[in-house]
């Protein structure tokens, strides 16, 4: 061994597990000890796993002694000293620190001056540690990962600065710190006045930066002494320095203060046998003392750090084969070391070839294939795969609730992997993640709902049925206590409602990312026989309304019996809180069909608030009828047919040929709150307002920002060269169409509008592209018609004054409020009833020969006579039914066909040939508004 000059003097760090004398990993057979740099601080770890404390006082001889009890059933890897503070990491992935604490070197959150015993760093719980070191009065680790932790104030700190760096090692002096990465770059940070930073200065530096000197050199160790640092590139077979040599420790007499890295004078090994390890292939070893570099050479590496526990394949194995031999207590013992421990299983299962360096907010580190290859391997031995839920179950309520880092999140993902079990255990656990995963600060979770999002798609649908089908056995456990009248119906437990919460997460997650996981696998069943007991009990306050906080649950026609049964609760005649009334409050709603418009408006200005959670009764001047629905659905779509004549001025239409608002209402603004009055009160009693809006409008009645592809839908042109540009390759496309951040308002007559301040001085380029089409897309959806849309959306939550619609997707809003356009018309023969009649009857099948043989626009027409509305009804999309009846007459010839718009019946009279059933049938569709009954 070749030493520098050995003059002593109090040091005030660590330095890293180099040396023979200062080893902190753990062979097991040997003692193991380390110090602080001038050996007034020693811990010794026994080979029977027993860790001594050893003081030198200031008088010669004197010192003291104690055994550290309190880690007695900890099994501890590594160990390392600060100045007057002393730290372990354990097996487990436990770390835990103890002695002064004047600088928060602890990192346990204490003010406390001086904590004797040891204690869990807390903050750090669920990291993966590789390493830990000591400095004077501050402490660091490193991951698995190579993220980078530091702490001198109370609690440490993920250092952001270094993410990505790949840090396999980290050294601290007595002031400063020096990190190795695996491309065998070093980075350093800290105190700088003597030089040990390498800058070639003397500040200090309190972000990590790389040391420029040793830029290319392939550094494989870092040592730090007091204030001097060391670091050995093996490819020069040469030891660099830098930092303070005052007391001889750079080998420079001349120099005081080195500050850049420079190689230092080896003295030449003496003897036979040094002189073979020399010539021989050796590795080299560094450390730093407090004032002392010491190099030592070895025939090969055959001490390393020994780390916590992770998973590895042929442990594994191991377990699968010997799980019913001897060897079953050692494996238990091993399986609840690693299960038992959020760090070790943030440690395991982690990309191949480097990738997990690359962890991030967006960025796992997890193989999650080895997840999935390691649950079916020990799904196949029940006593492995029970042990391992057991382990897991018991470890759940103690997740971390305050992440450092993205290292800590890992835990969130590969759980729910080994919970796939269909049994109470698994739900069980499935059920405590689920809180814990709640527990978690929004910019934690949102962190989660990327790294969900990143998933690939197999993985994402595999949490969604998981969640899914524990949210399935919840409320199956629910309604079987409620039919057994085993609690109260009024209300869902914590435990029964996380599950679902975390389903609407992934959910909005699905969303974000475009859908991959259908939709249906969000759909929890069991919603359905909760929706039937509520209508049957004619409940108010049920734990119905509880489940409508995660819509994702309901399929569509779920969503609208829940709307449905919103709007009865309302115009229930019942005063009591929980229970609705057999009957509904009405209004009755008398319009004239040659003033429909003026009476409408007349009702709705009249109108309070409490007179729209009414059902509305609906009648005709001069005309016959109780209304059931089917006269209330004509007003409707009479209604909505004369608003969208260009003559009102209600609408813009546009080229797609959709109704969208104007820039400035023609009527005011009043006349865009009664219309959307209007549309609210359609949708509030279960009628279609056809009016020909683009998704864009639903998608802002329920609160969600319009899109790119919405502006498309609205304005096909524009929204195709939006596209364009920002799918452009070229920028000198983008020069030539000389544009800028501006917009011609509508028909150019008002002039131009500036997207952003100064807009018309900015040219769109590549860069800003996406910024312009943004700010031109919510220009257009948003800014231009701010105020009628405003008054609509007022009128519209004035008309329905439910608000579980707020459930629907856009789309399903539309389609609830528009109808269904597209028909199989097929399909509408073959769900008819019969009254007095048989379907191969003449008249029947001469009927049917006419209609299909209608044009299009016509079969419309006859939907219009028989329903009220061209359309047909969301809420009767899958059970769409009418009934052809014989009205029995005895000069059928000479009888109009008549239709019941409210239950859909269609009298039909015998008519002796194909050609006056024809005439019949074109005169009533042709002229439906006379022909309808109630």
């Amino acid at each position: 061994m070749a030493e520098g000059r050995r003059q002593r003097r109090r040091g005030q760090g660590s330095g890293p597990p180099q040396s023979t004398a200062e080893h902190v990993w753990m062979q097991r057979k040997e003692k193991v000890q380390c110090s602080n740099h001038d050996a007034t601080h020693r811990l010794v770890l026994s080979p029977d796993g027993k860790l001594s404390e050893h003081w030198a006082a200031a008088s010669a001889g004197c010192s003291k002694t104690r055994l550290v009890k309190e880690l007695d059933n900890h099994d501890i890897v590594q160990i390392v000293c600060g100045d007057q503070h002393a730290m372990a990491l354990t097996r487990g992935g436990e770390l835990f620190t103890w002695g002064q604490n004047t600088h928060g070197q602890l990192g346990v959150g204490s003010q406390a001056m001086l904590t004797p015993q040891p204690q869990l760093v807390e903050r750090l719980k669920g990291i993966p540690l590789a390493q830990i070191a000591a400095g004077g009065a501050h402490s660091a680790a490193v991951s698995l990962s190579g993220a980078v932790y530091s702490w001198d104030r109370d609690c440490p700190s993920y250092v952001r600065a270094l993410e990505h760096w790949k840090a396999v090692f980290i050294s601290c002096g007595a002031d400063h710190t020096a990190v190795l990465s695996k491309e065998g770059l070093v980075c350093t940070f800290g105190a700088g006045g003597a030089g040990q930073l390498g800058h070639n200065s003397t500040r200090n530096e309190l972000t990590p930066r790389v040391v420029a000197e040793l830029w290319g050199a392939r550094v494989s160790q870092v040592a730090c002494g007091r204030q001097h640092t060391l670091v050995y590139v093996p490819s020069l077979d040469k030891v660099y320095s830098f930092g303070s040599g005052e007391d001889g420790q750079l080998e420079d007499e001349t120099e005081p203060n080195q500050l850049i890295p420079l190689p230092i004078k080896i003295p030449a090994n003496t003897g036979q046998s040094c002189q073979r390890k020399r010539t021989s292939q050796k590795v080299i070893e560094i450390t730093a003392g407090g004032n002392q570099s010491i190099v030592l050479y070895k025939e090969d590496q055959s001490t390393h750090l020994d780390g916590i526990a992770t998973l590895k394949d042929k442990e594994v194995d191991a377990w699968i084969s010997n799980s019913s031999s001897q060897h079953w207590e050692s494996i238990k013992k091993n399986i609840s070391v690693i299960f038992s421990s959020e760090a070790c299983i943030n440690g395991s299962f982690l990309e191949k070839r480097d990738k997990h360096f690359k962890t991030s907010k967006e960025v796992s580190g997890v193989d999650m294939s080895q997840v999935k290859c390691f649950y079916e391997k020990i799904r196949k031995k029940r006593n492995v795969f029970q042990k391992v839920q057991k382990e897991i179950e018991k470890l759940l309520p103690s997740l971390s609730s305050s992440p450092i880092s993205p290292e800590n999140f890992r835990v969130y993902l590969i759980l729910p992997f080994l919970l796939q079990g269909e049994n109470d255990s698994s739900y069980r656990s499935l059920r405590l993640l689920a809180q814990a995963i709640t527990k978690l600060q929004s910019k934690d979770l949102q962190t989660l709902e990327c790294l969900w999002s990143n998933l690939e798609t197999s993985f994402l649908k595999e949490l969604v049925i998981l969640y899914q089908r524990v949210s399935q056995k919840n409320l199956s456990q629910f309604i079987i206590e409620l039919i057994y009248d085993q609690r109260d119906p009024f209300s869902l437990r914590p435990h029964e409602t996380v599950t679902l919460q975390i389903l609407q997460i992934l959910y909005q997650v699905n969303s974000r990312t475009g859908l991959r996981v259908q939709e249906n696998n969000f759909y929890v069943p069991e919603v359905k026989p909760i929706i039937i007991m509520f209508w049957s009990f004619n409940m108010k306050n049920m734990a119905l309304w509880k489940l409508t906080e995660y819509p994702c649950i309901f399929d569509m026609q779920d969503k609208i019996n829940v709307h449905s049964a919103e709007c009865n609760a309302l115009s229930s005649v019942s005063t009591d809180t929980h229970i609705i009334a057999m009957g509904n409050e009405e209004w009755f709603f008398p319009v004239r069909r040659q003033c429909l418009l003026q009476d409408i408006w007349t009702h709705l200005n009249r109108a309070t608030t409490q007179q729209f959670r009414k059902i509305l009764k609906v009648s005709f001047a001069g005309e016959q009828g109780v209304d059931e629905g089917g006269l209330s659905q004509e007003l409707f779509s009479v209604a909505v047919r004369t608003l969208c004549q260009p003559i009102t001025g209600a609408f813009r239409r546009v080229a797609s040929g959709l109704m969208w608002l104007p820039s400035q209402a023609s009527g005011g603004e009043d006349a865009l709150f009664r219309i959307g009055t209007l549309c609210g009160m359609a949708l509030y009693n279960g009628c279609i307002a056809p009016f020909s809006f683009p998704r864009a409008l639903y998608r802002k009645l329920l609160g969600l920002a319009p899109t790119l592809e919405d502006l498309e839908e609205l304005l096909p042109d524009v929204g195709r060269s939006l596209q364009g540009i920002l799918h452009e390759e070229c920028d000198h496309v983008l020069e030539s169409l000389d544009m800028n951040f501006t917009i011609m308002e509508e028909g150019g007559s008002t002039g131009v509008v500036e997207l952003k301040k100064n807009g018309a001085n900015i040219p769109v380029t590549m860069d800003n592209r996406k910024e312009f089409v943004d700010l031109y897309v919510n220009y257009v959806l948003n800014e231009s018609i701010q105020k009628p849309f405003e008054a609509f959306m007022q009128g519209f939550l004035r008309g329905c004054p439910g608000r579980k619609w707020k459930m629907f997707l856009p789309v399903e809003l539309q389609t609830v409020l528009q109808g269904h356009t597209k028909y199989d018309w097929h399909l509408l023969e073959k769900s008819v009833m019969y009254g007095r009649y048989k379907s191969l009857d003449k008249t029947i099948r001469n009927f049917w020969i006419v209609f299909h043989k209608l044009p299009e626009e016509k079969k419309k027409m006859f939907l219009v006579f028989l329903t009220g509305s061209d359309r047909i009804s969301a809420y009767e999309l899958e059970h769409f039914k009418f009934c052809i009846v014989d009205p029995q007459a005895e000069n059928p010839d000479e009888l109009h066909l008549v239709a019941n718009t409210c239950h859909h019946i269609l009298f039909l009279p015998r008519y002796s040939s194909k050609r006056i059933l024809k005439k019949k049938l074109l005169y009533a569709i042709e002229h439906n508004e006379s022909f309808g009954l109630s």
